[in-house]
């Protein structure tokens, strides 16, 4: 059984930044393959050379791109279906698949289309991510231009013009296994706070809400990428690079933004458990009491030659069982516990050792 490759979604109304942030993404992806699959190639406002043998003007709707770092990128023809199934069909398929949604589709049939019996196999749902513009909520609008998105509402023959903005946007926070607030710069810190604990309190238990500026996003904390159990066992490491800067540098078009809250990750290692299902429950249970991003990692269940593979993104847990431990590997349970720089580590560690 191949390792499942995780796919992210990402919703959120026109403006909100999906683009920006999917692009960040891409341009810091270390060497992962990640496909995306977009909705328009012009979306993506990358320029023509980032794309190989694309100069995206006349591209075919069934064509799948090259991107000059090793990603891939596809745009939705007809049907979602097909898209994943080239992709991950592929000799060199993706390490992590993006898709973004054009915001409008509601987030659930596609979430429910990961079911489909090629498909459930071998890719997972890794996290729902919904883009949200902080400023325009702050002033009690959906998105920056609620008549652009109607406009483009109008334009999709697909979808329903019945339901109201404010509803599809509660349907995209319902689905949210993550919430990020983008443009976090442009509110102050009062209005910041307010919006977030209004977004909390809308949101489904345990589901965490962050702020970018720019769509600068750790690519760590939202696709659980680049530190691997496997690869990255040095314990404790700054996951975020921090970019000093003097105070009296106003320059916003700096690539970096400032003042992201830091992220930290650590592992924490453990003896044989006896049920996946139990313990399941009892990861989520310390996520929700520590507010932890992100949980991936390994589990040995006792009498069991295979390894259970962990991935948590807020409380939403997926696990199955990979491959059989091999006569080297130690017969242990391996997490990688990720959250905003402060977690109780040994609360947790004391928490995911009974």
């Amino acid at each position: 059984m191949a390792q499942k490759i995780p796919a992210t979604v990402v919703t959120g109304f026109l403006g909100a930044g999906k683009t920006t942030l999917i692009r960040h993404l891409v341009e810091n992806a270390n060497g992962k393959r990640i496909a995306l699959i977009i909705n328009e190639f012009g979306d993506l406002g990358v320029d023509g050379e980032i794309l190989k043998g694309c100069g995206i003007k006349g591209c075919k709707d069934e064509d799948v791109v090259e991107l000059s770092n090793g990603c891939i990128c596809c745009t939705v023809a007809e049907d979602f279906l097909p898209a994943i199934q080239k992709l991950i069909d592929r000799d060199d398929a993706p390490d992590h698949i993006v898709i973004e949604t054009s915001g409008l589709a509601l987030p659930q049939p596609l979430v429910r289309a990961f079911n489909w019996p090629d498909i459930r196999t071998r890719v997972t749902v890794d996290g729902v991510v919904a883009v949200v513009d902080g400023p325009a909520l702050s002033e009690g609008r959906f998105a920056a231009n609620e008549a652009a998105v109607d406009a483009q509402r109008e334009a999709d023959d697909t979808i329903d013009h019945e339901t109201p903005l404010s509803e599809l946007f509660e349907d995209q926070l319902a689905c949210a296994d993550m919430v990020i607030i983008n443009k976090a710069d442009l509110l102050g810190a009062e209005a910041s706070a307010r919006l977030t604990e209004k977004l909390r309190g809308e949101v489904r238990d345990g589901v965490s809400v962050l702020h970018s500026e720019m769509g600068v996003v750790d690519p760590a904390v939202l696709l659980g990428m680049g530190i691997g159990a496997e690869d990255d066992m040095d314990g404790r490491h700054e996951v975020h690079h921090h970019h000093h800067h003097d105070d009296d540098d106003d320059d916003h078009d700096n690539e970096h933004a400032h003042g992201h809250d830091e992220f930290e990750s650590f592992v924490v290692t453990r003896a044989e458990i006896l049920d996946p299902k139990i313990f399941s429950e009892q990861v989520a249970e310390v996520i929700r009491a520590h507010d932890i991003l992100r949980l991936k990692g390994f589990a040995a269940v006792v009498g069991k030659p295979m390894r259970l593979t962990l991935q948590a993104v807020g409380p939403r847990i997926d696990s199955y069982f990979d491959r059989p431990f091999a006569a080297a590997d130690q017969r242990e349970t391996r997490l990688v516990v990720i959250g905003q720089a402060g977690l109780d580590r040994l609360a947790i560690e004391k928490a995911l050792q009974v």
